[in-house]
């Protein structure tokens, strides 16, 4: 088998910016590829680097196109089990917090915890909704979430945009969504239920399980990883 390992790096975002000064910082050199999306590091074993969107990365390391790549803990998380099981998580780096939430309007002055949400779920049967809307980017996570806390009477609106907006658009009553700080969930009138962190996230080293069986490439990724950590 080749040599060559692949490497999915986060192609925009505070995400990209933090990753590339962990490369730098470890005296790693990654070729200035301008707008290519394809790039290597200069003084480095065989490799190619590939700029991708964090959720691609986390696709591809689980088909094996990639053997190594950071990205999101939230985005494995949220991927199928089928996907996560050919992924190992390397380890957890110390930037890309934010914690997966629900949040309500900050009107529901009477909704402070799940257990609140799923006795006022009941009386959106009659309405013309049919079932209290949760609006995310996280249908899996929420889904989870959700049930394991026992509330059944909701329905999934996936958010193709900027989520805080949805219930105030007639698309949702409440969301669950990603958050640094809080500051725009405040901004846009929303507020966390006490008890409704689903997952606290960070940036990550993730391998394809798959390359760490080739005695060659997992040689190879071990000297890479052992720099960066």
């Amino acid at each position: 088998m080749s040599k060559l390992i692949k490497i999915g790096l986060p192609s925009k975002g505070r995400l990209k910016d933090e990753t590339l000064k962990i490369f730098k910082r470890n005296k790693l050199t990654i070729r200035d590829s301008k707008r290519n999306y394809l790039s290597e590091i200069k003084n480095f074993n065989l490799n190619e680097v590939v700029f991708s969107h964090a959720r691609e990365i986390v696709e591809r390391l689980s088909e094996n196109s990639l053997d190594v790549g950071i990205s999101g803990y939230d985005l494995l998380k949220e991927s199928l089990p089928g996907i996560q099981k050919n992924i190992q998580v390397y380890s957890r780096l110390k930037f890309g917090y934010a914690d997966l939430i629900v949040a309500v309007p900050d009107a529901w002055i009477d909704v402070q915890t799940i257990a609140d949400l799923e006795e006022i779920s009941f009386e959106f049967k009659d309405r013309n909704t049919g079932k209290l809307r949760v609006a995310t980017k996280y249908p899996n996570l929420t889904n989870d979430f959700l049930l394991s806390k026992g509330l059944t009477q909701y329905k999934i609106v996936n958010s193709l945009g900027s989520t805080e907006i949805y219930p105030f658009t007639d698309q949702s009553e409440i969301i669950t969504d990603i958050t640094s700080s809080g500051a725009t969930l405040k901004a846009n009138n929303l507020r966390v239920l006490k008890d409704g962190d689903i997952l606290k996230s960070s940036a990550c080293i993730l391998v394809s399980k798959k390359s760490l069986r080739d005695n060659d490439k997992k040689k190879t990724i071990t000297g890479l990883l052992k720099r960066l950590i």
